[in-house]
C-alpha cells in the first residue's frame, strides 16, 4: 500500500497537468472577439463585419442579420479581423499593386478608419474608401481559376400544355452566363466571356388539320479582352434558327471593339461595333446568301432594389455587299428573386429580318415567362 500512494499521486498530478494544458490550448483556439458597431444614437450591434465601400458598411449582426449601414450613421466600429482597405482612386489589375494597400485590423472613430498592420497604424477618411475586403477574399482574388469556375447567370424554363380537341405544347428556355476575370468589382476587368441561349418550341394539332409548328432558337458566345478599363476588343459567334421566318440557320462570325459608356455598382452600358461574316440558309435554298456586314449594338444591365435584375440588348446588322439584307434585334429580361436562388423572369425577344422568303413576315416576336435558377 505504501508503494501505491506515490504512484496514485503521480497519476493524479499527470491528469491535472494534462487538463490544464488542454484548457490553455482550448482557450488559445477559441473564437476571436466579436466585431462591434455603434450607431450615432448609441445603439450597438454585435456580430461580424463583412465588407464596406465609401458609402456604407455591410455588417452581419447576431440578432438583426445582415444589414447595410451608411457611414454617416456610424459612431464607432471595431473589428479584430484583418481587412484590405482599397482606396477609391485605386483599381488593381494584378497582385503587383497590392504592396501599397493597407492591410490589418480596423477601427473607425470620428469618420476616420485606422488600419493596424505590420507597418503600424494608418488612418484613412471613410470617404476615401473604395472597398473594404476581408483578408481571405483579398488573397483569393489573385489566384488563378480554370475556365469552369466563376460563371454567373441564370436559367429560365417555361412550359404550357393543352389536351382537348386541340392539343398544344409550348416550351421556352433561356440560359445566360457570364464569366468575368477577375470577378471582383474592386479590380479592373482583364477579360469577360458570355454565353446566351434562347429557345421556343410549340406544336398545335387538331383532327383533320395539319399540325402547326413553331421553332426558333438563338445562341450567342462572346469573348472580350480589355485594352483599358473602358475599351475592349471582342470576338463573337451567333447562331439563329426561326421557322416563322423561313430561316433554317443563320451563322455569324466576327469581332470588333466595344466601349463602356456607363459603369457603376448597379448598372453598366456598353456600345459595340463589329465586322462580320454571315451565312444565311433558308428553306428555299435559292435565297441563301453569304453576307459581309457589321453589327452595331448596345447592352445594358441594371440592378434594382430587392435584387431585381434587368438585362437588355439591341442592335442593327447592315450587310455591306447586299444593302437589302439587313436585320435588327432586341431583347430584354426582368428577373424577380423569389426564394434563395429561385426567381421569376419575364422576357421578350424581337427579331427583324428584311429579306425573308415570300409568304413569311419580316418581324418575329417572342415573350417568355418562367421560373429562373440563378448561378
Amino acid at each position: 500500500m505504501r508503494q501505491t500512494k506515490p504512484a496514485a499521486s503521480l497519476l493524479c498530478l499527470g491528469i491535472m497537468t494534462a487538463l490544464q494544458l488542454y484548457g490553455q490550448a482550448a482557450g488559445s483556439s477559441s473564437k476571436p472577439e466579436p466585431d462591434v458597431l455603434i450607431f450615432t444614437d448609441g445603439e450597438k450591434l454585435i456580430g461580424h463585419l463583412e465588407s464596406a465601400t465609401g458609402a456604407s458598411v455591410v455588417f452581419k449582426s447576431d440578432m438583426a442579420g445582415e444589414v447595410t449601414v451608411a457611414w454617416s450613421k456610424i459612431q464607432e466600429l471595431h473589428s479584430s479581423q484583418k481587412f484590405a482597405v482599397i482606396p477609391k482612386t485605386v483599381k488593381l489589375r494584378s497582385s503587383q499593386g497590392t504592396t501599397s494597400i493597407p492591410q490589418g485590423t480596423v477601427a473607425v472613430t470620428s469618420q476616420q478608419l485606422t488600419v493596424t498592420g505590420p507597418q503600424g497604424p494608418q488612418t484613412i477618411p471613410v470617404g476615401n474608401i473604395g472597398n473594404l475586403v476581408d483578408e481571405a477574399s483579398f488573397e483569393k482574388a489573385f489566384r488563378r481559376t480554370n475556365f469552369l469556375q466563376g460563371w454567373k447567370g441564370g436559367a429560365t424554363f417555361g412550359l404550357s400544355l393543352t389536351e382537348a380537341t386541340q392539343k398544344s405544347q409550348t416550351v421556352t428556355a433561356t440560359v445566360n452566363l457570364v464569366r468575368a476575370v477577375p470577378a471582383e468589382s474592386w479590380m479592373d476587368l482583364r477579360s469577360r466571356t458570355s454565353f446566351d441561349y434562347n429557345e421556343a418550341y410549340g406544336n398545335l394539332s387538331q383532327p383533320g388539320s395539319p399540325a402547326v409548328k413553331t421553332s426558333l432558337f438563338h445562341i450567342g458566345a462572346e469573348q472580350d479582352r480589355y485594352l483599358s478599363p473602358r475599351l475592349f476588343a471582342f470576338g463573337q459567334a451567333i447562331f439563329d434558327h426561326n421557322v416563322s421566318q423561313g430561316l433554317n440557320l443563320q451563322q455569324t462570325f466576327g469581332g470588333g471593339l466595344g466601349f463602356v459608356v456607363i459603369k457603376t455598382d448597379n448598372q453598366e452600358l456598353d456600345f459595340k461595333a463589329s465586322l462580320d461574316y454571315t451565312n444565311q440558309r433558308f428553306e428555299n435554298s435559292t435565297l441563301n446568301k453569304q453576307l459581309f456586314g457589321s453589327i452595331f449594338g448596345e447592352t445594358y444591365t441594371r440592378k434594382f432594389a430587392h435584387g431585381i435584375l434587368l438585362n437588355e440588348q439591341a442592335g442593327i446588322t447592315p450587310a455591306w455587299n447586299d444593302t437589302s439584307a439587313y436585320s435588327a434585334f432586341s431583347s430584354a429580361g426582368l428577373t424577380f428573386p423569389v426564394y434563395h436562388r429561385l426567381g421569376f423572369t419575364l422576357g421578350a425577344l424581337d427579331d427583324f429580318l428584311n429579306n425573308p422568303p415570300p409568304g413569311f413576315k419580316k418581324n418575329s416576336f417572342q415573350f417568355t415567362a418562367g421560373a429562373t435558377y440563378s448561378f
